[in-house]
């Protein structure tokens, strides 16, 4: 806690811990404007020993402010556009120069977490604090046998949540709905929904629709028939975070869509077979490129696969599109994400107003897939993978 002008003026304040005479204030409570009684302290000491339990107040404040727009105006229900990727809300359209038909809708109000689910630290106030100074931004972690059993464990809940949120879809539900399967089915299984306030995300997962690239945020929209829809899961559990996205058909969709979101998925299993020690990171967008290539699809090159694990991003970064830069060699014991996106169209991507969805410049149609991958010594364990209950939505795989 620092002391850079947040010193406590009433000397009648007294400490939330001790009761003695306070002098600090916490600066997270003067950032958000919250009374001085009970954000007060006497030391430093004071202030981290009551860390644990003080920051809650933090997290309703948080809740009640994502409800209020930049001005300050505030809808009884909390259904208001999404601005400043997340850290504030409009009751009008934002204006943008839209590149397809998708327009942006009202979201709901944050979901809660039940106290007893162990939070990654961006849950709070959402800023990620280990990840971004953490050394495994620029070195591979090497998994112990121990980590990757808690991997494991979540990239399978992840898988379960996700099939969850498969099963619901169909025409006449809306994002925000299966946004709330997603965070029901997250919390149920004891794990916390990673995106929900990371970086100021307002939603538990990404829900992107037609055009939209990734990052959609989950809203009042309808999905009507004929759009496609990927829905894009981590899960934090026993402090490591596991990854998967699908693209799933709403009732019935066009030719091309079907064979756009099929190629998707082939680009992304055989970007998965090459998988191995001593393969170049660097062969996996070669393997994407040429597939997507040849069907007359283009690779998105802003968004990349990622390493994973205690850490939601980190080393190595695995670009989808041919000749990129991406240095180094797998080994047994990495675990990263392959999740190529791939457009209709051009490759290219423009950000909406919300600062989160990312959509095709020409607002033609994208498809993404995404699993949590282990190297091992013989090749790969795909950690996320179908399991026997998954639902079965996808043609290609049919008997």
């Amino acid at each position: 806690m620092a002391n850079d002008g947040s010193e406590a003026k009433d000397s009648a304040l007294l400490c939330s811990r001790c009761s003695k005479p306070a002098h600090l204030q916490c600066p997270k409570c003067v950032q958000l404007k919250l009374p001085k009684e009970g954000a007060a302290f006497c030391s430093q000491e004071c202030f981290k020993e009551s860390w644990s339990s003080h920051k809650s107040v933090h997290t309703k404040a948080n809740t009640s402010s994502l409800q209020t727009d930049a001005a300050g105006d505030k809808d009884s229900e909390g259904w208001l556009y999404c601005l400043r990727k997340g850290q504030s809300r409009t009751s009008k359209l934002p204006y943008f120069d839209w590149t397809g038909s998708l327009r942006p809708y009202p979201i709901s109000s944050y979901r809660t977490v039940p106290k007893h689910i162990e939070l990654p630290d961006w849950a709070m106030d959402g800023i990620p604090k280990i990840e971004p100074e953490s050394n495994l931004q620029h070195i591979v972690e090497i998994k112990t046998p121990e980590l990757i059993q808690r991997m494991r464990e979540t990239c399978k809940i992840a898988r379960e949540v996700l099939d969850a949120a498969g099963r619901i879809i169909r025409p006449g539900i809306t994002t925000d709905e299966i946004d709330r399967v997603v965070h029901e089915a997250t919390v149920a299984a004891g794990g916390y929904p990673s995106p929900l306030n990371y970086h100021f995300f307002p939603k538990s997962c990404c829900t992107s629709v037609n055009e939209v690239i990734c990052h959609g945020i989950p809203d009042a929209r309808v999905l009507e028939d004929g759009d496609i829809v990927n829905v894009d899961v981590t899960v934090y559990y026993k402090g490591v975070h596991g990854d998967l996205n699908e693209t799933y058909f709403v009732g019935n969709v066009d030719e091309a869509s079907q064979k756009l979101v099929q190629c998707t998925y082939e680009c992304l299993e055989k970007a998965i077979s090459i998988v191995k020690p001593g393969m170049r990171f660097r062969e996996v967008g070669e393997v994407i490129n040429r597939h997507a290539s040849m069907s007359g699809f283009s690779v998105v090159k802003s968004y990349c696969g990622h390493g994973i694990g205690e850490l939601f991003h980190c080393a190595p970064n695995i670009p989808h599109y041919a000749r990129n830069k991406a240095v180094g060699v797998m080994k047994a014991g990495q675990t990263f994400t392959i999740e190529p996106m791939i457009n209709a169209g051009v490759w290219r991507d423009r950000m909406w107003p919300d600062g989160w969805t990312a959509v095709t410049a020409d607002g033609k149609r994208s498809a993404q897939f995404e699993h949590t991958l282990l190297v091992t010594e013989t090749g790969v364990e795909v950690l996320t993978g179908r399991l026997p209950t998954s639902p079965n939505v996808f043609p290609w795989l049919k008997a």
